[in-house]
Protein backbone atom coordinates (compact mmCIF):
# COMPACT_ATOMS: atom_id res chain seq x y z
CA UNK A 1 0.00 0.00 0.00
CA UNK A 2 2.84 2.30 0.87
CA UNK A 3 4.79 1.31 -2.31
CA UNK A 4 6.70 3.78 -3.87
CA UNK A 5 5.94 4.85 -7.83
CA UNK A 6 8.38 6.71 -9.96
CA UNK A 7 6.90 9.89 -11.40
CA UNK A 8 8.73 11.53 -14.74
CA UNK A 9 7.83 14.69 -15.04
CA UNK A 10 8.39 17.86 -17.10
CA UNK A 11 8.41 21.37 -15.10
CA UNK A 12 9.31 24.87 -16.80
CA UNK A 13 12.72 25.39 -16.09
CA UNK A 14 12.05 28.66 -13.52
CA UNK A 15 10.45 26.08 -11.35
CA UNK A 16 13.46 23.32 -11.88
CA UNK A 17 15.63 26.48 -10.60
CA UNK A 18 13.95 27.73 -7.93
CA UNK A 19 13.48 23.82 -6.32
CA UNK A 20 17.25 23.69 -7.16
CA UNK A 21 17.85 26.60 -4.95
CA UNK A 22 15.26 25.60 -2.19
CA UNK A 23 17.35 22.52 -2.04
CA UNK A 24 20.20 23.94 -1.54
CA UNK A 25 19.79 25.98 1.40
CA UNK A 26 17.49 23.45 2.98
CA UNK A 27 19.37 20.28 3.13
CA UNK A 28 16.62 17.77 5.22
CA UNK A 29 14.57 18.17 2.14
CA UNK A 30 14.80 16.60 -1.53
CA UNK A 31 13.02 16.51 -4.68
CA UNK A 32 11.23 13.41 -3.61
CA UNK A 33 9.96 15.63 -0.09
CA UNK A 34 8.76 17.98 -1.50
CA UNK A 35 6.89 16.70 -4.47
CA UNK A 36 5.31 14.25 -2.24
CA UNK A 37 4.24 17.52 -0.15
CA UNK A 38 2.77 19.46 -2.89
CA UNK A 39 1.00 16.73 -4.46
CA UNK A 40 -0.69 15.88 -1.37
CA UNK A 41 -1.19 18.98 -0.54
CA UNK A 42 -2.89 19.90 -3.73
CA UNK A 43 -5.06 17.19 -3.62
CA UNK A 44 -6.30 18.08 -0.05
CA UNK A 45 -7.07 21.83 -1.38
CA UNK A 46 -8.83 20.01 -4.57
CA UNK A 47 -10.83 16.99 -3.29
CA UNK A 48 -13.23 15.89 -4.70
CA UNK A 49 -17.04 14.36 -3.68
CA UNK A 50 -17.68 12.92 0.00
CA UNK A 51 -17.58 9.74 -1.06
CA UNK A 52 -16.03 6.96 1.59
CA UNK A 53 -14.09 6.11 -1.00
CA UNK A 54 -12.53 9.49 -1.49
CA UNK A 55 -12.91 10.19 2.69
CA UNK A 56 -10.82 7.13 2.73
CA UNK A 57 -8.08 8.73 0.44
CA UNK A 58 -8.28 11.73 2.03
CA UNK A 59 -7.11 10.48 5.56
CA UNK A 60 -4.68 8.40 3.64
CA UNK A 61 -3.73 12.04 1.89
CA UNK A 62 -3.74 14.07 5.03
CA UNK A 63 -1.28 11.51 6.73
CA UNK A 64 1.08 11.38 4.27
CA UNK A 65 1.10 15.32 3.69
CA UNK A 66 1.78 15.38 7.37
CA UNK A 67 4.12 12.91 7.71
CA UNK A 68 6.32 14.35 4.94
CA UNK A 69 6.23 17.93 6.48
CA UNK A 70 7.18 16.76 10.06
CA UNK A 71 9.54 14.00 8.25
CA UNK A 72 8.12 11.06 9.71
CA UNK A 73 8.22 8.06 8.15
CA UNK A 74 5.18 7.31 5.81
CA UNK A 75 3.53 4.32 7.20
CA UNK A 76 0.96 3.30 9.63
CA UNK A 77 1.65 4.06 13.13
Amino acid sequence: MNTPISLFVEVPEVLHDALKNYLEIRPDWDQDRVFTAALSLFLLQNRGTDSVPDKLHQRETSRIYLDTLFKHPIGHN
